[in-house]
Order: C-alpha cells, then structure tokens, then sequence
C-alpha cells in the first residue's frame, strides 16, 4: 500500500528532473569556468581551488545522471527516497552557500534561494494533500 498518491509522485518527478537540470548546468559551468564561478561568489580564484571546482563538477555530473535516473526510470519508493534526501541537500546547500567566507553577491544570493526554493518544492509537495 502506497501513501503517497500517484499525482505527488509525478510532482516530485518532476521536480527531480528540474532539479537535474539545474545540477548539470551548474556542472558545465564549474567544469568550463570555474574561475568566473569563484568570482561570482566573490571568493579568491587560485588554481587549487579551480581545481577543486572541477572536482565538484564530476560529482554534479553524477548526481544529475542518478537524479534524472530515479525521476525516469526509479519505483515510487525511490521516487520518495531521493526526493527526501533532495529536501535535506538542497536546504544544506543554501545554507552552506550563506555561510560562505565572502562578502556577499547578488550571485550568492540567489545561488542559495535556488536551494532554499528546490527544498521548500519537494517539501510542500510532501505535505499537499
């Protein structure tokens, strides 16, 4: 028996697959110019640190593979585990952002309220009745 209706499993696939999206285009640009990134963020540009960026961008890369996977191909119950861990992420790396040891941009800024709004999507499709 499934408590979760079939109408919130297409929602959270279908956020699942925005939210792939918005990882793999976060992944090209980590990848292509991790320095004009840094920068956005107002963070110092060296390249240990691009590097790292591009290390990101791998993982990203990964995690969008996985994410468009579940959101395709994955049993309801995979469905509602990875949008679970997506609303504890997605919170972490908007909170993660606003911790960062820089001043703050308008691409920090937003940066953050895409994970702060991708969490609050999975979160209130979980409570929608």
């Amino acid at each position: 028996m499934s408590f979760t209706s079939a109408l919130t499993i297409k929602r959270l696939r279908t956020i699942l697959k925005f939210g792939a999206t918005v990882f793999g285009l976060s992944a090209v640009f980590l990848l292509v110019d991790p320095k004009t990134f840094l920068e956005l963020l107002n963070l110092e540009s060296t390249d240990s640190l691009q590097w790292s960026m591009r290390m990101i961008a791998i993982t990203l890369i990964a995690l969008t593979g996985n994410m468009l996977s579940v959101a395709r191909f994955g049993s309801e119950t995979s469905v509602v585990f990875s949008a679970r861990v997506m609303v504890v992420s997605a919170a972490a790396l908007g909170a993660l952002t606003l911790l960062i040891p820089a001043e703050y941009g308008w691409f920090t800024i937003a940066y953050a309220a895409v994970g702060f709004l991708f969490s609050l999507a999975y979160l209130t499709t979980f409570l929608r009745k």
